[in-house]
């Protein structure tokens, strides 16, 4: 049985896209041009082809792919895309990006350690005014890249969706894994609340808390 807050944040959905997550307007609004960042990633740095760019030294190339795909959505605030593309100007901050995040993405180990050492190499990142270590930027590619496995997170808006959910957020302003974890479950009972409307990856879960905290959402 649904939370009152669950049943809340479903109706308010559903208000907005009868059809759930097969709607025209949300498929249109909210799915498309993220699904379509995941497949330039895919044609452009899928695992072998960024296995073999990194063998080649190709560092600053898979810096420059990673944030050209990323840069077409507006997923991050643009003062974060330019710390961002500040940060990997440099060929030692390329290295470190393209090893760190094939590293998060492909590497070995459980999602705890990957998520640390990931959240080490960003920190580490060469900085110049505004920092770089921010949870949209150490979330977004891990989104963009693998949409099934991992979550984006905005935090203001998904502490609102949180309350309105009546979901236990544990939010830290400080990237770590504590937060990402608690995220991770936070999009796991969203995905079983709205089971019967098939979501299909952590999109659909993604934009259905953002609906729930977004203010292009008004109640």
């Amino acid at each position: 049985m649904l939370s009152p807050g669950a049943r809340r944040c479903r109706e308010k959905f559903l208000e907005y896209f009868p059809g759930g997550f097969i709607d025209p307007d949300y498929v249109g609004s909210e799915r498309d041009y993220k699904w379509s960042a995941h497949q330039r990633w895919e044609a452009a740095l899928g695992r072998d082809q960024f296995a073999q760019l990194l063998a080649a030294g190709k560092h600053q190339e898979i810096a420059r792919r990673a944030i050209s795909i990323e840069s077409r959505t507006n997923l991050v605030f643009s003062f974060e895309k330019m710390a961002l593309r500040d940060a990997v100007k440099s060929r030692a901050g390329a290295q470190s990006f393209a090893q760190g995040l094939f590293d998060f993405l492909h590497g070995a180990g459980d999602a705890e350690a990957r998520f640390n050492r990931w959240r080490e190499v960003v920190a580490k990142l060469p900085r110049r005014q505004t920092r770089v270590l921010t949870w949209p930027v150490l979330t977004v590619m891990g989104f963009i890249a693998q949409p099934r496995r991992h979550m984006y997170l905005k935090p203001t808006v998904t502490r609102r969706a949180a309350e309105a959910y009546g979901f236990d957020f544990v939010y830290r302003s400080r990237p770590a894994w504590e937060t990402y974890q608690s995220l991770l479950a936070f999009a796991s009972a969203v995905r079983r609340d709205t089971a019967d409307l098939h979501p299909r990856d952590m999109i659909d879960i993604q934009s259905f808390i953002w609906v729930q905290g977004s203010d292009e959402y008004p109640d």
